[in-house]
């Protein structure tokens, strides 16, 4: 086994780990979309496409002061 074999060998070993972590990061995120206080923060990415005056806004406010 020659310096070039080994270094494709371990190249192929990298790539593997990195898919395998990127996948297991992708299943993190979407398992956990709600963090410990309850917030969903996935509504909060629509902000930037409903951005018009006319749109509903994400969180909906009250003016009553507690």
């Amino acid at each position: 086994m020659d310096l070039n074999e080994f270094a494709g060998y371990g190249y192929f070993v990298f790539i593997v780990f990195l898919v395998v972590g990127l996948y297991t990061y992708i299943y993190h995120l979407y398992k956990n979309r709600v963090d410990a206080t309850g917030v969903d923060y996935e509504n909060y990415s629509n902000m930037a496409l409903r951005d018009d005056l006319d749109d509903t806004p994400v969180k909906a406010k009250s003016d009553e002061k507690k």
